[in-house]
């Protein structure tokens, strides 16, 4: 453990902003005694850390390295020493998804689902969480942690040469404690809001500390929450480590994959309680399809039945169809490379292709531009409905931000709680499909409970912000993804250069492999990003089936391939030793 020069000085300010904060929030909450002591604890961590960031005074040209003995204790899975053999990665790959879905399964002790509100309902899908259980956040929180991480490195915040391999350590170092952050960042106001305790367990702690049963059952909950969660970034660890691919992707396929299979095949009537008929079909598209063409007299068939068939939620087959779609357009970009020739400095005629893939970014960008969404929804409802959020000045119930239905327009309108009627959560709002934007725009008389009393104009508008911001984020994401992970020119070049390889009538020289690569790179990654947005975005406008959302199902078309080709590089790696060099760069 390494010594750290600090300014003790910097406590002081840090020690006032801290007592400001307890004074705010005492200002707001009217907590006292046990409860205050309990906010102070559960905040401290964020000023302790404040301290150790402001007070380094040593060598290193980044505040981060304040933070080092902190990050080393941090709970992780060590890297292999060796080659793990391609059957024991399947294996851990297996073991470690199963465990994702027990987990799914395994709801949160002393939590009231039948009060709970989903805040992330619309994108559960690449949260790969399950509501009310113990996946409830998901990966949120890792991916939210991701997007900061990102758009500081993007900045030049941290000041860091991530080539360099102890600056390279203290940035996964703090990206480890961010997470950790961020999962009580996500479920404090999830706890406190939208995660009811069970009526039976708050009067149980009642008994015992009588006026703090609800404020210690919703902190039971908390822990259960960071349980989860951390266990999920662990888990993502040992995929990445020990098994195939990246555990976050796994998790999303998985969940997205089931959520596919039952919107397309489900028997099950769309209204549970009540028995099948012509008004309540299957929900799954095909049995919904099958059941109305050979129950329905013709009649039926041609004045509501094929409406009902074709568009009309859950599952219209037009959303099965642009599932469909999509599946194969992803599949062309994501098997579509720009093949750069190479050859052996030393081995004459062994000559070969560097592959670019035409989405070199991945999926990573839309799963961040998409978290941010989810980020946007979450808070701003907060700030709209929560007891002391509501209160702050400017931002709480500010209708710029984004405003909710009240009780009575829920009632009458059928729609969810946490369904933005105005403000940036409205224009931000993930659409579901054609009958939720373009037939309230063509007939506006008769969806006025789809309109929520916008203009078609005004809903034309909300689908050109949602396209825009979408689409513009991931694009600035997988530029920053580009140079936060080693897949920028300069990486290539250098990577190239290491395997013995370079590009043939090119000197052997990184910054000349490095300028040839730059005419390729920069806009692969922009067209990269705005691809996997506006297919992402298409989806959400045609629809999907088991309300997967376009960005879900664009992941799993893209993971379901990916994980294919890393398990056939895995088997060529098994069998030819000096492959696995090259790909691990040397």
């Amino acid at each position: 453990m390494t010594e750290i020069r600090r300014n003790k000085g910097a406590a002081i300010p840090v020690i006032f902003i801290f007592a400001l904060f307890i004074v705010v929030f005492y200002y707001f909450s009217h907590y006292t005694g046990l409860k205050l002591f309990i906010l102070g604890l559960l905040s401290s961590p964020l000023f302790i850390i404040a301290y150790l960031l402001l007070s380094y005074k040593g060598p290193k040209k980044s505040r981060l390295y304040g933070l080092e003995n902190l990050t080393a204790k941090l709970p992780a899975i060590k890297k292999a020493k060796g080659h793990v053999p391609f059957k024991y990665k399947l294996m851990w790959t297996a073991v470690v998804v199963l465990i994702y879905f027990a987990l799914t399964n395994i709801y949160i002790y002393g939590l009231n689902t039948s009060k709970t509100v989903d805040v992330f309902a619309s994108f559960r899908a690449i949260f790969a969480g399950a509501s009310g259980s113990l996946m409830d956040l998901g990966i949120g929180p890792i991916v939210t942690a991701s997007i900061v991480m990102q758009l500081f490195a993007g900045a030049k915040i941290f000041n860091l040469d991530l080539s360099d391999s102890s600056d390279k350590a203290i940035y996964q170092g703090f990206q480890k404690l961010l997470v950790i952050i961020m999962i009580f960042v996500e479920a404090i106001p999830q706890a406190f809001g939208f995660l009811v305790p069970d009526a039976g367990l708050v009067s149980n702690i009642a008994h015992v500390v009588p006026g703090y049963g609800e404020f210690l059952a919703q902190s039971i909950i908390i822990l259960q929450l960071f349980f989860g969660s951390y266990l999920v970034f662990l888990m993502d660890e040992v995929v990445s480590k020990y098994g195939i691919g990246s555990g976050i992707s796994l998790f999303i396929a998985a969940g997205v994959s089931q959520q596919l299979f039952t919107g397309t095949f489900n028997w099950i009537p769309s209204t549970i309680t009540s028995p099948l008929s012509l008004s309540n079909p299957p929900a799954g598209a095909i049995p919904k399809a099958l059941y109305l063409f050979i129950n329905a007299p013709g009649s039926y068939l041609t004045n509501t039945g094929m409406e009902q068939i074709l568009f009309a939620q859950p599952n219209p087959m037009i959303a099965l169809v642009g599932t469909l779609l999509i599946f194969f357009v992803v599949a062309f970009f994501q098997s579509s490379k720009i093949e750069l020739p190479i050859a052996h400095e030393r081995v004459r005629g062994a000559r070969g292709r560097y592959p670019l893939q035409l989405l070199y970014a991945s999926n990573i960008p839309v799963i961040l531009a998409t978290a941010l969404l989810a980020n946007i929804s979450m808070w701003t409802l907060l700030f709209w409905d929560s007891p002391v959020l509501s209160k702050i000045p400017i931002l709480g119930h500010s209708h710029l931000l984004g405003s909710y239905a009240s009780a009575a327009q829920i009632s009458a309108l059928g729609i969810s709680s946490t369904t933005p009627t105005g403000g940036l959560a409205y224009y931000l709002y993930t659409p579901n499909g054609l009958s939720d934007w373009l037939f309230p725009i063509l007939q506006p008389s008769v969806s006025q409970s789809v309109l929520l009393g916008h203009t078609p104009v005004e809903e034309l508008i909300h689908i050109v912000v949602f396209m825009v911001f979408l689409v513009g984020f991931s694009i600035l994401f997988a530029k920053f993804w580009i140079e936060t992970t080693n897949m920028g020119p300069d990486a290539v070049a250098k990577q190239i250069r290491s395997s013995g390889m370079q590009i043939p009538g090119f000197r052997r020289d990184p910054r000349i492999m490095a300028k040839v690569l730059s005419k390729y790179i920069p806009a692969i990654t922009i067209f990269s990003g705005a691809i996997v947005g506006i297919l992402a975005g298409a989806a959400d406008l045609i629809g999907t089936v088991g309300d997967t959302s376009g960005t879900g199902l664009l992941l799993a078309v893209g993971i379901v391939i990916q994980f294919y080709e890393a398990m056939g590089r895995e088997q060529l790696m098994e069998m030819h030793p000096l492959i696995r060099q090259f790909f691990n760069g040397g």
